[in-house]
């Protein structure tokens, strides 16, 4: 979210819920507003103030429901005026192993994993709320898959050598740039429908193994090592392992027909150039 930030502030006076003050944001121009989610007597003042929300608050690590999000809902609710619009970054997560399929977003959710079952649960919230509001607050769901820039870079795996799969046996993975992501919030504030989900991914059809193929090539890194499927489940972490076992390949149509995004970077070939400058720059 803060890669919009730039964009955001140029057309809109921005308020930032944060659990401490941020000195970043600060220079920004951007009002914060102290709060914790996981505090519902902290969100008071977040009633009535806005017209419009993003909201990117990853749900609780534990659990199958998003209290963080059920409990924005109620500050909102308690406001004298609602939000014309609320957009939530969810996950691409929520449609589980779907086998290499290309899915759209009419797919009925399927989340194999418990962070997934607490976007879906956040998800139905948000749409309930939409819908109970009756259209005064249009609320748009944007389903991303693997973000990706400079400091959001997969780059340890490398570095451990974990191994990957046979390319007959991979996983079909799905990216977006981090700044893509951001430009498509900004387009769901404006077009984004009531209670409509968007896949935001870009163009790439990469197996997982040629994402980090290219991820090595790009930072001069050696390539991991190739083996079958079930070798490379029993040498991996399982929550690596979580990832790595989904198969989808999303359909963007939807974003680029309805929210009229055009991508700045619409494959991996494109943006990575751009994380590596940014790391090197970082670095130096």
């Amino acid at each position: 979210m803060r890669r919009a930030l730039p964009q955001l502030v140029q057309r809109w006076h921005v308020l930032a819920l944060v659990r401490q003050h941020d000195p970043q944001l600060a220079a920004l121009g951007i009002t914060q507003i102290e709060g914790d989610l996981d505090r519902p007597d902290t969100l008071t003042r977040l009633s009535g103030v806005s017209d419009a929300v993003i909201h990117s608050a990853p749900p609780p690590p534990q659990g199958s429901t998003d209290l963080r999000t059920q409990n924005l809902i109620a500050a909102l609710q308690r406001g004298k005026s609602l939000p014309r619009q609320l957009v939530y970054i969810s996950t691409s997560g929520v449609y589980g192993d779907c086998g290499g399929a290309r899915v759209s977003e009419t797919r009925t959710p399927a989340a194999q994993s418990a962070r997934a079952a607490r976007r879906v649960d956040a998800e139905r919230r948000l749409r309930r709320f939409g819908r109970a509001e009756r259209g005064l607050c249009r609320v748009s769901i944007l389903r991303a898959p693997g973000i990706y820039a400079a400091d959001r870079l997969p780059l340890e795996r490398l570095h451990k050598g974990l191994p990957l799969m046979l390319h007959d046996e991979d996983s079909h993975t799905n990216h977006i740039h981090a700044d893509d992501l951001g430009r498509a919030c900004i387009a769901a504030l404006s077009r984004g429908r009531a209670n409509r989900v968007y896949n935001v991914n870009d163009d790439s059809a990469l197996a997982m193994g040629e994402w980090f193929d290219a991820l090595a090539d790009a930072f001069a890194l050696p390539r991991a090592v190739r083996l079958p499927r079930e070798e490379v489940r029993r040498a991996v972490p399982p929550l690596q392992w979580s990832f790595m076992n989904e198969s989808r390949r999303l359909d963007n149509t939807r974003m680029k027909r309805e929210l009229r995004l055009r991508l700045r970077y619409p494959t991996v070939a494109a943006g990575l150039p751009k994380a590596l400058i940014e790391e090197a720059t970082c670095s130096g």
